[in-house]
């Protein structure tokens, strides 16, 4: 890599960043440059906890010796062939993942987003070759509050102005119903060309949002009983990180489409997969749906890497545990002490603390400046709301200095 000299404080990259790149996000002033487990540095050496793990997709921890050892000795043999021809790592690694979350059948793509884009299109070609609704008329229902990227498709599908406002017209076929309301989707379920719900089991995006308990069951029995198929978005909440391998597991039902990305790789490159039924995925024939670098060689024996860890080292069962000492520490020693925190909720080690503020201002983003300060590295959320998603890998000991440096913090900012 080509170094340049003149670069060496975090404000020269940023201000890189700021001259040639696309302002598109409002990144927290931190410059990264290295990672190892729960740890982050900057280019100045300062040493932060990371309590975001890039939004979940890092759940095996920065550069796991596992996760990198099979990137090295793939990309020294093939990385990409295309599927224009076959490859000696797709087929282990489709039994693998199959097998691996119980499912027929995989179709591999990159990114979360393609993966929900994928999702929708087995979705309508199901409605039509097998449920049998009309050409073009099959309808896709969605829940305010929803996030699952940033195309045409997925914004089509948002509530939230700054995703939609100046991007339209949007994608037909999608109705949104509220969230958390059984009764919604029971009335839309008797549009008989509806063909699927898609639904994040707990809202990431939109804060950490988790429904009533039972709602995801009952949405899953009513879909079933009007021959609709329920499509989970576990982007974000699968692989261990809500404290089960999905999140869906938690009342006990397996979706009929999963969606997933984000940990599929550990960080390393974007994998991500859906996985269904014979009776779905083999709707779409030769030349109907697919992807240069979907399935290459070297995004299936990192997946199957990344999900080696994840077994091996029980990440869901340590993200269960820890995510009850986190709510139960920041419950006693933030909500009921001060009046700056007024809510934690999630579920593993996807959580969230409410700022007692309102969205429009920037006491949740000074907060994080604050937490950054004190080696602490978090993100705001839709204004007032920040998301506390730490490494599965992370010790309790790990865990209590966070919850020390969380407590300090809202004393500090309080004064």
């Amino acid at each position: 890599m080509i170094q340049d000299t003149s670069l060496r404080t975090s404000q020269d990259f940023i201000a890189l960043e700021d001259q040639y790149g696309a302002h598109n996000y409002h990144p927290l002033p931190a410059v990264l440059e290295r990672g190892e487990g729960v740890f982050l540095w900057d280019v100045e050496g300062k040493k932060y906890y990371d309590f975001l793990a890039a939004y979940s997709a890092v759940n095996q921890g920065h550069c796991h010796p596992h996760i990198l050892k099979a990137l090295h000795e793939q990309s020294q043999r093939l990385t990409l062939t295309s599927r224009a021809f076959y490859n000696n790592v797709l087929g282990p690694y489709e039994k693998f993942i199959t097998n691996f979350f119980g499912f027929d059948r995989v179709l591999p793509m990159n990114t979360g987003v393609e993966g929900g884009e994928t999702a929708v299109k087995l979705c309508r070609k199901w409605a039509y070759e097998v449920k049998g609704v009309p050409t073009n008329q099959a309808k896709i229902l969605f829940v305010t509050g929803n996030f699952w990227g940033r195309t045409l498709g997925a914004i089509s599908s948002s509530t939230d102005p700054s995703s939609t406002g100046g991007f339209g017209p949007y994608m037909p076929g999608y109705e949104i119903i509220p969230y958390n309301n059984l009764n919604a989707l029971e009335e839309a379920l008797q549009d008989e060309n509806v063909a699927g719900f898609m639904v994040e089991p707990i809202q990431g995006e939109a804060g950490v949002v988790v429904p009533d308990e039972g709602y995801l069951r009952s949405a899953y029995e009513l879909c079933h009983k009007h021959n609709v198929l329920f499509i989970a978005d576990e982007v974000q909440t699968g692989i261990a990180r809500t404290g089960k391998l999905l999140a869906c597991e938690h009342e006990g039902f397996k979706p009929d489409i999963l969606v997933l990305g984000k940990a599929l790789s550990g960080g390393v490159m974007p994998v991500s997969a859906v996985l269904t039924s014979d009776e779905v995925m083999l709707t779409i024939k030769p030349g109907e749906h697919g992807s240069t670098f979907g399935g290459n060689p070297l995004a299936c024996a990192v997946g199957m890497a990344a999900l080696e860890v994840v077994r091996d080292e029980k990440l869901a069962e340590n993200a269960e545990r820890l995510g009850r000492i986190f709510r139960d520490r920041m419950q006693k020693e933030v909500v009921e002490k001060h009046e700056l925190v007024t809510l934690v909720r999630g579920k593993g080690l996807l959580n969230a603390i409410v700022i007692n503020d309102t969205q429009d201002s920037k006491t949740a983003w000074n907060f994080c400046l604050q937490l950054k300060e004190n080696g602490l590295l978090a993100k705001p959320t839709h204004g007032n709301i920040i998301r506390f998603a730490p490494p599965l890998i992370m010790t309790e000991e790990q865990l209590h200095d966070c919850c020390d440096i969380i407590e300090r913090t809202v004393r500090e900012f309080e004064r």
